[in-house]
């Protein structure tokens, strides 16, 4: 396998790195995985739904994100998919237990589908601000549950986990578009939260794939779009060994 070439004009890598005694730091260069050459080969698995099982998006073609994973990372290492289009934070249970036994890295996409399950209470008539964000909280507690049980099965692999926060999606109608990104906040809140309660490294999709050609469905990424989630993949397992207990972000910042 070959490290797939970097695309001229796309942002470098911004790392923000959140230590467990509150630290924080600022870590920003241009990709690379050479970090990772000088380790045994890795095998990063991805879990979870269509972000990075995004195949069924690409209907012109082209390498899809476990593919361009492959190319990225260096030689003797692979990408195996197991995330699958359509699931729920709940779903990822039966992925973990398909985890291959060599596999080294996690990285983990869920969130999104729970979110669109409920996007029909945003059409809901409310008598009050107070009673319309009532409502999103008690939406927002369930999912929390969900992803913590998730969380923690996953983390019961021992194995470093990266997660994904929930993109913002490219709805045609701007009206729509804006109230889901209000909506999606209570779900990516939860995501951080409970990401970095355990120490672990975020990938930040809203501030990745930041831009309407990063998209080949409304919430589906395109080639270009999944060529940036690859870097910043590559640019954790680069980072990343078992010893290392710190949550970071990678933001695919300027």
């Amino acid at each position: 396998m070959t490290t797939a070439p970097r695309i001229p004009g796309w942002p470098r890598r911004m790392a923000l790195g959140m230590t467990a005694t509150g630290g924080l730091a600022a870590c920003a260069g241009p990709a690379s995985t050479q970090a990772v050459a000088t380790q045994s080969p890795g095998h990063v698995v991805l879990l979870g739904d269509s972000v990075l099982d995004n195949a069924g998006y690409l209907r012109g073609g082209g390498p899809d994100i476990a593919a361009q994973l492959g190319m990225r990372l260096p030689p003797g290492w692979r990408a195996t998919l197991l995330a699958r289009g359509g699931s729920v934070t709940a779903d990822v249970a039966g992925q973990l237990g398909r985890l291959p036994r060599d596999a080294t890295h996690l990285v983990i996409s869920a969130g999104g589908n729970d979110a669109g399950r409920q996007e029909a209470v945003l059409g809901e008539p409310a008598g009050s601000v107070a009673e319309g964000l009532a409502r999103i909280a008690a939406i927002r507690e369930a999912f929390a549950r969900d992803y913590r049980t998730m969380l923690d099965a996953a983390r019961g692999s021992s194995l470093p986990i990266a997660v994904c926060t929930i993109y913002d999606p490219r709805f045609p109608d701007p009206g729509r578009r804006r109230l889901a990104v209000v909506a999606l906040a209570a779900f990516n809140d939860v995501i951080t939260r409970e990401a970095f309660a355990r120490d672990l490294p975020v990938i930040d999709l809203r501030l990745v794939c930041n831009a309407d050609e990063d998209f080949a469905a409304p919430t589906g990424p395109a080639i270009r779009g999944g060529a940036k989630i690859v870097a910043e993949i590559a640019a954790w397992a680069a980072r990343r060994g078992p010893a290392i207990r710190r949550s970071e972000v990678f933001a695919g910042g300027s």
